[in-house]
């Protein structure tokens, strides 16, 4: 067995994958990682499938160590970087880490959530059928908690083996307001209130944590009251409690609520949310059913077209591998006139 050893890691360092599904009607969350395509962009790189467990940092990274072998790793996410004994590994890359060597991994730079992915997997028993940690049920992780100095994750053997691959993707990160579509609860609020809540800024407040985001901005007025019978959460619903200020709520939810609903951000848009860090305004858009499918849609294909978009990552400068990359383009005679220009 070849573990992956913790050797610092910050406070909500955990192991998340696509979450507990089926479970709701029993009052289990879900919770999973926050940012599913920088987890899926972590587990191709190393050949998992797109929603196989890794390792979520929360604004910190962490450094880690192989025990008994060498294991083939991967990071990705919220432009975080990572090094081996000092030296960097390439964006989008994956890599061997070595017995006896030390990986690094930075804090997430460009959001809060970033992945560690080992090819294979860990061999870590489930519970309830996926390895998310939730911390208010501590259900999953490693035995119940999320990761400290010290722990060891055993690791799946039979996927070790392979050369560095790259991901030739483009991530543009959006910038425009988030989508959402109004309801189910949105008849609670005034005409006035919806209007104000997609045309004002708000502001994601320091209580954000994976089962909510507290926004702060102007007050939204309810129109029935904010009590309803408690009915069923999903991911991205935007509650509405008496304070007039919206909670977006997250992988960690509750799974049913009695505050009205006044829009739900759509699921191609949580990731980018989930992203945005405390102190940053946000806007919201609403959009219909249809704009809402053909996202998550689009999204859907963009995750599985990620394997096609590996290519090996070469270290020789061989003549022949340099000729292959065309690195030299647009030549031009020496004693051509464009040469003075």
């Amino acid at each position: 067995m070849i573990d992956l050893v913790v050797k610092s890691c910050g406070p909500m360092t955990a192991l998340q994958d696509r979450g507990r599904i089926g479970y709701q009607g029993f009052g289990v969350s879900p919770s999973g990682a926050m940012d599913r395509r920088a987890l899926a962009m972590a587990n191709t790189l190393v050949g998992n499938p797109p929603d196989m467990a890794a390792i979520e940092f929360v604004n910190l990274g962490g450094s880690f160590t192989a025990e008994g072998g060498d294991l083939r790793l991967a990071v990705a996410g919220a432009g975080v970087s990572a090094s081996i004994d000092g030296t960097p590994v390439p964006p989008l890359t994956s890599f061997m880490l070595r017995e006896g060597q030390t990986l690094d991994v930075g804090h997430p730079r460009t959001g809060t959530f970033a992945y560690l992915s080992v090819a294979g997997g860990l061999a870590v028993e489930p519970q309830l059928g996926s390895l998310s940690f939730h911390l208010r049920s501590r259900l999953g992780g490693l035995k119940g908690a999320p990761l400290q100095a010290g722990n060891h994750l055993p690791c799946r053997l039979e996927a070790q083996a392979g050369e560095p691959m790259q991901l030739t993707v483009d991530v543009v990160e959006e910038t425009g307001p988030l989508r959402v579509m109004l309801g189910p609860q949105d008849d609670y609020f005034t005409p006035e209130s919806i209007q104000l809540f997609l045309e004002s800024e708000f502001t994601i407040s320091p209580q954000a944590d994976r089962m909510g985001f507290q926004l702060t901005g102007p007050k939204l007025e309810h129109a029935k009251g904010f009590n309803i019978v408690s009915d069923g959460i999903v991911d991205g619903h935007i509650q509405v409690p008496g304070s007039g200020q919206p909670i977006v709520l997250m992988r960690d939810r509750q799974t049913a609520g009695g505050y009205p609903k006044i829009a739900t951000v759509i699921s191609a848009d949580l990731a980018r949310f989930a992203q945005i860090r405390s102190g940053t305004k946000v806007r919201f858009r609403a959009v219909e059913r249809d704009e809402a499918v053909a996202a998550a849609r689009q999204l859907k294909d963009w995750i599985a077209s990620l394997p096609s978009k590996l290519t090996p990552v070469r270290f020789d400068l061989t003549t022949e591998h340099l000729l292959s990359r065309n690195l030299i383009g647009g030549t031009v005679d020496a004693l051509s006139s464009a040469s003075h220009e």
